[in-house]
């Protein structure tokens, strides 16, 4: 039987191919191993010997067979090669055994060959008799788009990086994420996110597509998909794509947004719009209604009357009358009057918060504290819910909460979070005012590098300004930014920090707020003076290691200029009715930071306070937290004269407090709460007590620090540095387990508020 009708008939098959698929694919196979089973798979009798050879072992065919066997087509989702024909003869064998084999392999990349002709038609051979032997051998030649002359490999390296890219694609960006993304498209709340909404689009087309498939057809789709959209097949690479994957591994929406918008967008450019989708909303719903916690959302100002005398530390006697009896510790000394002795009140006695509660506290009748202007960020209000009898949304056993001045613990840092900017940096100096002027922080290393907005980035260092406000006037919450990441890094020697303002706009307003964030522990400066254009202040000097941490030669003053907030007076002796732990730390409960509230006479919150903040909410409605946040921004507390008001300090901060005692001994008192910074000439020391040695920044974690263990109780870790750790490679960074969004949400909810 001649070749000729087993050539046509596979030339007729790779026009086929061709005819049906975008694109021809090739399999790894050894450069003769192909051929090699050709020749084996001819029936007995079939392949006789010629001469040396046997027939159809032929250099012809071999170099065809070499550059087109392992050629093959994606149809209909399935693998063609060039070997699916049937001629009626023994070569039907052969063709079987040869397609069995390329279709058992995998794809490799895509197909290009140098030359278009690929075996050849025929030749002859004249014998002395004068007789023309014709041999005839497998022969087609190549349309020019399958023909490069040039670098294959480099052709071939584009695709499969195309194929590769989509790939991580589909598996690291989850459909959900998409379908937000469009839906924020929508409704106009990414900056020019029309651009990208096409493709969005054939991501999620592409998405839905693939989750179909079984495990053994995929592979095939990404190749065929990624020949299909090329380079605009590589999502995860572009400025949607990390916006997409951001979101796919549990990034906040709004912190993956502003990620998205300092790629994309310019720097003064404001979104129009709230991040919170109507699906997003329609699931909060729901979700809201299986719990029955719709009337558990109305809250208002918590009174008096709403605590019982076990919820306290510390009440004055008006005060108890107000309150509901809790369970009587009456013994037979109860009735007894302490002996009342005078002491020294110039002399200012120096104790921790711990210690006053425990030792001092039990013997006081009245106290007294002395507001400072810096604690404006520290006045607070208890609340609790409208409807006492709701069920608890709370992730403590009790259904209060509480809201600072600011409406956040930390205004300043989140500020700063809101803005972008690195708030889990080792060190960390930040800028906060509340008018339109354009204020300016500087920090001068001890190698003279100025670090401000003509120079922003300290590579000698890691030392980087990543937040500059108000160089426009946009906000009256403007903040800035001067962050160090690397520790290792952070040079040693003498800082100065200080602040200008450049533009003078505001005629009215004055002072500024500068926070500085080691370590975890923060402190806190107040200028209350207003700045002329282009005066510069001193806000500290100081000397850096890493030994001894901050020792201070020089800081701004004490604020001491009287001020009315909350219809008291800074700077003067106030009443205190009763002093409480936060609701988190009620009944002998212990979730996440303490806080300690000193609930003041006639002191009032003026504003509408938020009734829950996202860390109050209990794990199940966790994954709704972006309605929550909006919700709670719109469904304020409504004014109360018999709010319970007051200043709080959280026990991971540090802050001091002056107070004046009136009991078994009158004095006057400091405390501190989470003391870490010495007086002048001293080194900064960490309080608390070492848990552990978090293997991701390599320093030591304390019990006041925001921690969590692996989900596979191999390590502790700081909270931000595992998290940051999972986001990058999607491993325990001790472990190497795989860390799953689920596993992440359930270590995150014990770790520290």
């Amino acid at each position: 039987m001649s070749i000729n009708n087993f050539r046509n008939a596979v030339s007729n098959q790779i026009d086929r191919m061709i005819s049906l698929s975008t694109e021809l694919f090739y399999v790894e196979i050894g450069r003769d191993e192909l051929f090699d089973l050709y020749l084996k798979s001819f029936p007995e009798g079939t392949n006789p010997v010629f001469r040396k050879r046997t027939v159809h072992d032929c250099s012809c065919c071999k170099r065809f067979i070499r550059n087109v066997g392992h050629l093959v087509a994606i149809i209909n989702g399935q693998i063609e090669t060039v070997w699916d024909v049937r001629t009626g003869d023994f070569f039907d064998e052969v063709a079987s055994a040869l397609s069995k084999d390329v279709k058992f392999r995998s794809i490799a990349g895509v197909y290009r060959h140098r030359e278009k002709t690929l075996g050849g038609p025929e030749n002859r051979e004249t014998l002395e008799s004068g007789i023309i032997n014709i041999y005839e051998h497998l022969h087609y030649i190549l349309p020019p788009q399958f023909v490069n002359t040039a670098d294959i490999a480099s052709v071939r390296g584009v695709y499969r990086t195309n194929k590769e890219v989509l790939e991580r694609s589909m598996i690291e960006i989850s459909l959900e994420a998409s379908e937000l993304v469009v839906e924020l498209i929508e409704q106009n709340s990414l900056y020019r996110g029309e651009e990208f909404l096409h493709i969005v689009n054939s991501f999620r087309e592409a998405k839905r597509e693939f989750n179909l498939l079984h495990k053994s057809e995929k592979d095939r789709f990404l190749w065929l998909t990624s020949t299909k959209l090329k380079e605009s097949g590589r999502f995860k690479n572009t400025v949607i794509g990390t916006l997409l994957h951001d979101l796919s591994i549990g990034t906040e929406l709004e912190e993956a947004v502003k990620k998205f918008e300092s790629k994309a967008a310019p720097t003064n450019y404001k979104r129009p719009t709230a991040l919170v989708t109507q699906g997003m909303i329609d699931k909060a719903q729901e979700k809201i209604v299986e719990l029955g916690i719709e009337k558990s959302l109305d809250r208002r100002f918590a009174i008096a009357k709403d605590l019982t005398i076990n919820n306290v530390i510390f009440a004055d006697k008006s005060t108890k009358k107000k309150m509901k009896k809790g369970k009587k510790k009456k013994g037979f000394l109860a009735d007894l009057e302490p002996t009342k002795n005078t002491f020294d009140s110039d002399k200012l006695q120096k104790v921790n918060i711990d210690e006053f509660v425990a030792t001092i506290l039990p013997h006081a009748e009245s106290i007294e504290i002395m507001v400072n202007n810096s604690h404006v960020n520290n006045l607070m209000s208890v609340i609790a819910p409208s409807n006492s009898k709701s069920s608890n949304i709370m992730k403590w056993e009790n259904p209060f909460s509480w809201s600072y001045n600011g409406e956040v613990t930390d205004t300043i840092k989140e500020r700063v979070k809101r803005a972008g900017g690195n708030v889990d940096a080792h060190m960390r100096f930040s800028l906060s005012w509340n008018y339109y002027d354009d204020l300016d922080i500087h920090v001068v290393e001890p190698s003279g590098n100025e670090i401000f907005y003509g120079n922003k980035r300290s590579y000698g260092s890691s030392g980087w300004l990543d937040v500059d406000m108000n160089v426009s006037p946009d906000t009256l919450e403007p903040v800035e930014n001067i962050a160090w990441s690397d520790a290792s890094r952070i040079q040693k020697g003498k800082y100065t920090v200080f602040v200008e303002n450049f533009n003078k706009r505001d005629m009215g307003a004055s002072g500024f707020e500068v926070q500085i964030e080691i370590d975890g522990q923060t402190s806190l400066f107040v200028y209350d003076k207003p700045l002329i254009d282009k005066q510069r202040i001193i806000v500290m000097r100081f000397n850096y290691s890493h030994n001894n941490g901050i020792v201070f030669e020089e800081t701004l003053p004490s604020s001491t200029t009287s001020k009315e907030i909350w219809s008291i007076e800074t700077q003067k002796w106030t009443k205190v009715e009763m002093i409480l732990n936060s609701p988190n730390h009620w009944n002998g409960e212990q979730v996440g930071n303490r806080h300690f509230f000193f609930i003041l006479e006639n002191c009032l919150n003026p504003n509408k306070a938020r009734g829950f903040f996202n860390e109050f909410l209990n794990n199940e409605l966790i994954e709704h937290r972006k309605v929550f946040e909006l919700l709670s921004s719109k469904m304020k507390t409504e004014y109360s004269d018999k709010q319970l008001s007051g200043i709080g300090f959280s026990s991971t901060q540090e802050n001091k407090l002056l107070c004046k005692m009136s009991g078994k001994f009158d004095r006057i008192i400091e405390i501190t709460f989470a003391n870490i910074s010495g007086r002048f000439g001293e080194p900064v020391k960490l309080s608390g007590e070492k848990v552990g040695l978090c293997e991701v920044c390599k320093r030591s974690v304390y019990n006041i620090d925001s921690r969590l263990v692996c989900p596979h109780d191999c390590n502790i870790f700081h909270t931000s540095h595992f998290l940051e750790s999972v986001r990058v490679t999607g491993k325990c960074p001790v472990c190497r387990e795989s860390v799953t969004q689920l596993q992440i949400n359930e270590v995150v909810q014990l770790a520290t508020v």
